[in-house]
């Protein structure tokens, strides 16, 4: 009789599910861990994981860690590298994405309050993590794989943006890392400045209007590279402090911010460009090294008898009726007193405005005629609040509604269609923010491209992990150790 034969099939059945009770236990630790993980984050997909647990725990129906049984051990040990490395990027990404990253100061925006070299811990959960408009994406590479040149990521799916919760919201001079919002579209090799306003200065320089200017680069791709779109997650990462929030009015008066008509005053670390006249001799590079300005900003710094912004400046002149040694640095109100209490010292001077030719404002029109020291006033964008399209709002918002809302915006005959229909008024579906750098005489924040949506930001800096000075070497003080563990703020 063939019942024995019956009986064993059945009886392996069974065993697939007689684990022991330790793996039982791992299976339910992480089923529990995966539902609680996708409740938080409103994603099903999550729950993908559960019956590759089940399988991975209980029943074995894959062949998890084939090649251990392998006697290649050559094989085996390259299978096992490859393995690690798998399991490694699979937990850098959701952790990058959830909770939190890595961001390195690439640019003197922020001094001095964040410097150049310094390494951030950002916490994505501060704010809020964004579930990724691009999921399918290899880790550690924002838009490019290095080496290859490649995209680092999948066109689709793409996903709407909805953001986790978090512990808190975005405050005042809070330093916030966001993705770049003009660098949706990109001339690959031309990326600074961005496209809207190399659209805006080509259109300006050739009387042409900005459409024009933008099939232009298009149509020549040996000069500015092939023309790119971004996703919001995909686009560069800045790191700017927060100055306006959604529904304020913001005002810059000589340098003075004012939100809702009342002068905000400046964090400490806050730095200006300033005009320092000696009184003969050059300055030494131990001298600002003393006073802690960095070599980048030092070794520019000389001005020439030549350049026009100093003509109509009441500088110094020696018997031959040259100006003595003048620079131009950024400096903090600390440094600026120990710079006027140094004996060779004649002149300290803020640097007067610059014209809207020299610094390109937001928004990119002739009519407002805005400055880099004297701005606004200009309202943020709030989520649920309206505007009357009046000609100088649309000036104003037209950038906003068309590329960070989505919206089909049409002016004719001065008046505003969306969606093909007339409007008279807007309302908006996100919160907006201002972010400005503290180095305010060199940072290209938002007085030039403008309102930041929430949907671009990241994170919040927690403090600085590593800081690397680049202007000294290994055993002179190229590690910044004061600086470990400092708080980012």
């Amino acid at each position: 009789m063939s019942i024995p034969s019956e009986n064993n099939n059945q009886g392996e059945k069974i065993s697939r599910f007689a684990a022991p009770s330790s793996k039982w236990i791992r299976f339910v630790v992480w089923s529990i861990i995966t539902i609680i993980f996708s409740l938080w984050t409103q994603s099903i997909w999550w729950l993908i994981a559960i019956p590759l647990f089940f399988d991975l725990y209980i029943v074995r129906f894959l062949p998890w860690g084939f090649w251990k049984k392998s006697k290649n051990k050559t094989f085996k040990s390259i299978m096992d590298w490859v393995d690690a490395i798998i399991f490694a990027l699979a937990a850098v990404y959701v952790i990058n994405i959830y909770f939190f990253q890595n961001y390195q100061i690439p640019s003197s925006s922020l001094e001095k309050s964040l410097l150049v070299g310094d390494f951030l811990f950002v916490s994505k959960m501060s704010y809020g993590p964004r579930v990724p408009n691009t999921p399918i994406s290899f880790p550690l590479a924002q838009h490019t794989l290095p080496i290859l040149n490649i995209k680092s990521y999948l066109d689709k799916p793409q996903w709407n943006y909805k953001r986790v919760k978090g512990f808190g919201k975005i405050e005042r001079n809070d330093i916030v890392v966001f993705n770049f919002p003009a660098g949706d579209t990109v001339p690959v090799k031309y990326e600074n400045p961005d496209y809207y306003t190399l659209c805006y200065v080509i259109s300006k320089e050739n009387g042409v209007s900005k459409e024009v200017a933008g099939q232009y680069i298009k149509n020549h791709p040996e000069t500015f590279g092939k023309v790119v779109y971004r996703p919001v997650d995909r686009r560069e990462n800045y790191v700017k402090r927060c100055i306006g929030l959604p529904g304020e009015t913001l005002q810059i008066i000589s340098n003075k911010i004012y939100i809702n008509g009342k002068l905000i005053k400046d964090q400490p670390g806050v730095q200006y460009n300033y005009f320092v006249q000696t009184n003969g001799s050059y300055i030494s590079d131990d001298q600002f090294r003393i006073w802690g300005i960095s070599k980048a900003d030092h070794l520019q710094s000389l001005v020439s008898d030549d350049n026009a912004e100093i003509r109509s400046l009441p500088f110094k002149k020696d018997a031959n009726g040259k100006n003595y040694p003048i620079y131009l640095l950024p400096a903090t109100k600390e440094i600026v007193e120990n710079i006027k209490r140094s004996p060779n010292i004649g002149i300290v001077m803020i640097e007067p405005d610059v014209s809207s030719d020299i610094f390109t404002t937001y928004p990119l029109n002739t009519s407002i005629n805005w400055t880099r020291d004297n701005y606004g006033p200009l309202w943020i964008p709030c989520k649920g609040a309206s505007i009357v399209l009046t000609e100088r709002n649309l000036i104003i918002y037209e950038h906003v509604i068309r590329n960070y809302e989505g919206q089909q915006l049409d002016i004719r005959d001065g008046s505003a269609y969306i969606d093909g229909k007339k409007a008279d008024r807007y309302t908006f579906k996100m919160d907006y923010y201002w972010m400005m750098g503290d180095n305010r005489h060199n940072s290209a924040d938002s007085r030039e491209w403008g309102f930041v949506p929430e949907d671009h930001i990241v994170g919040k800096p927690i403090f600085v992990w590593l800081s690397l000075d680049k202007d000294r070497g290994i055993f002179d003080g190229k590690i910044r150790w004061k600086r470990f563990m400092k708080k980012a703020f």
